[in-house]
Formats: C-alpha cells, structure tokens, sequence
C-alpha cells in the first residue's frame, strides 16, 4: 500500500509498505478520507526523523477486514467510521470514560505520536477507537470531525454556550471556521477575528454575525460597541496567539469566559482582569469518543456544510506538493481522498 511519512526539516516521502493485518481487537480500515491538520505541521517541520511513523490524525474510512475478538456491536466488514485518534491503557478512569488522550500511564495518537496514521490506504487501529459515520455524511465530514471541527464542538460544549449569548472567535482557520458554523447553530451571535481578509469572507460565509480585522481595528472597542459596552458572553482562542489570548479575555464581560484552544505558545493577561471582572479562563484539548459521535450526530441533524472547509483534495500522490502549499499558508483545509 502506498504511504506518507515525516523527515522532519520539511520534508516527506510516499513509500510501500505492506497493507496491515488486523490483530485481535483489531480492525483495518480502507481508507476513504484523510484529513490535513495544522499541527501535522509541526512533525513536518521538527527535527529529522530516522524511523518515521504513518502521517495523518484525522481517519476516515470503511472496515475492511476484522480481527478476532471483535463483536459485531463494535465493528463489521463495510461499517463507515471514523477514529478517535487515541489509545491509552483502556482500564483508567480518564480511558473507561473515552478520553483515552487523557490516559493515566500513557497515550498513543494515530499519526501524531507513536502509531501509524491515517495517509495510506489502509490502517489498522483498535475496534475500540471506532466512531460510527452516519450515512448522511460524507468521508470528508468525517475526517474533519475527527480531529479539528471536533476539537471546536468539544470547547463549545466545554463552554456550555447558550443561544442567547455572544461568542466571539480569535482564528478563522479550520478548527476557528468550525467553531464559528457550529457556534451559530447553536444560535449565539458569533464574531470572528482574523488578519486575513479571505478567511473573514469565509466566516460570513459560514454564519458569522460581524468579522473583524484585528490589524486594523481596535478589537475591544468593536466588540465592546457590537454588546452594547457590556462585552461578549464567551470567547475561545484557535490561533495560539499571546495578543489574541490576551484580548480573549479583555473582550468578555463580567462572568464570562475563555477557551484556549490553539497548543503551543504562551499567555499575557494582567491577573486584576480575571479578578476584577471574575472571569473564568479554561482550556479544551480535542474530545471523547463520545464527544465525537455527538458532534456527528450535531451536524447531521442541521445538515451543516462541514464539506465546504476544505479548499483543496489530493491524491496519496500529491502529498508533497499539498504540505508545501499547507506550509507555506497556500491553502485553506487540505484532505487526502482514496
């Protein structure tokens, strides 16, 4: 089967290796759909990598072959699936509850840390890391689902957002974009930030009351004149920005509060204006296995367009040309279709 794997210092390579056998509890998938991600960015460009795994953290595809020990209630020959992208020891607290990246003795990610991933056309995973696609989905949805639009609906529901309250969004990338579509299908009124003016066109595009640039315009002032001087209810930070991270707290109102999505990078605030305001500042790191069926399930309901994130499909083929395009910022969501 064919296969991408990270060099590290930018570079990558399409290799052969020998399509899976399932072991038991195991599965191999066919498949169908592979998401890029930002953070694939940061093993593409890390050091060099001797003995490289599989790329590629958001799965989607169909069941090809079963191992023993594997029920028909977990999977069967033809299931259309999605991965929850996580192993752990399966027996902790944090595992037995389905979020198995929170493992108390330690953590695999599919593609990301330690296990094959997703770019190939076959992949092996546990049976227990399947989530079920609904047939009203397409394999595109389902990879996105499975890493950055479910990363937005988990910090929303960690944000417990009502429809009577404003959101507003720092980034209108992928993971920002989704949590603008979905943040306003759960009625709030939604502003979004970004410093580029095709990614505000896009956030109109999907829902969005009110865009700002923020090279441009005074954030807090804007948002402060959209509330009517009270500032908004809730905000959730995508970009990893310290700026941003900061005014994701500036911008609420008293008793509101911010989500850290974005990894990486640090924050600067002033401490008197969480005291002050008694604000609360939280952080969301992806979702649950059930968490991941809830936010399909979401979608389906209200026939969102999750298709309409991505800005470009690429053969197994095409996977050097696509990251350079993804690293150089040339492209909007990227997917591998099979």
């Amino acid at each position: 089967m064919k296969a991408v794997i990270f060099k590290g210092e930018r570079r990558l390579e399409l290799i052969e290796r020998p399509q899976p056998e399932p072991g038991m509890g195991e599965v191999v998938l066919e498949m169908k759909a592979s998401g890029m991600c930002g953070t694939d960015l940061h093993e593409y460009r890390g050091p060099h990598q001797e003995s490289p795994f599989i790329a590629g953290h958001e799965p989607c595809g169909v069941v090809l072959t079963v191992g023993e020990g594997v029920s028909e209630n977990e999977a069967k020959v033809g299931d259309r699936v999605m991965v929850h992208h996580y192993d752990g020891c399966r027996a902790c607290t944090h595992c037995r509850e389905g979020w198995t990246q929170m493992c108390l003795s330690y953590s695999t990610v599919y593609g990301g840390g330690g296990a094959d991933g997703a770019h190939a056309d076959y992949m092996k995973v546990p049976a227990h890391s399947l989530v079920r696609l609904p047939d009203e989905l397409s394999f595109k949805t389902g990879a996105a689902i499975s890493c950055g639009t479910g990363t937005a609906y988990g910090a929303l529901k960690r944000l417990d957002l009502a429809g009577n309250e404003t959101l507003v969004v720092f980034g209108q990338g992928p993971v920002g974009l989704s949590a603008t579509l979905l943040g306003k299908a759960m009625g709030a009124r939604v502003i979004a930030l970004d410093v580029m003016q095709e990614r505000r066109e896009l956030a109109v595009r999907f829902g969005a009351d009110h865009v700002i640039d923020p090279a441009t315009e005074n954030v807090n002032t804007v948002v402060k004149t959209l509330t009517g001087g009270q500032g908004a209810h809730k905000s959730m930070d995508c970009s990893s920005n310290p700026e941003a991270r900061a005014l994701s707290l500036k911008v609420l109102r008293r008793w509101g509060t911010a989500c850290l999505v974005g990894v990486r990078g640090n924050i600067q605030f002033g401490v008197d204006t969480m005291i002050l305001k008694q604000l609360s500042l939280i952080g969301s790191w992806t979702f649950s296995k059930s968490g991941q069926a809830e936010c399909a399930e979401f979608i389906r309901e209200r026939g969102l367009d999750v298709d309409a994130l991505f800005s470009h499909e690429f053969t197994l083929d095409d996977a050097e040309e696509a990251y350079r395009l993804f690293d150089g910022q040339g492209m909007g969501k990227g997917v591998f279709l099979m």
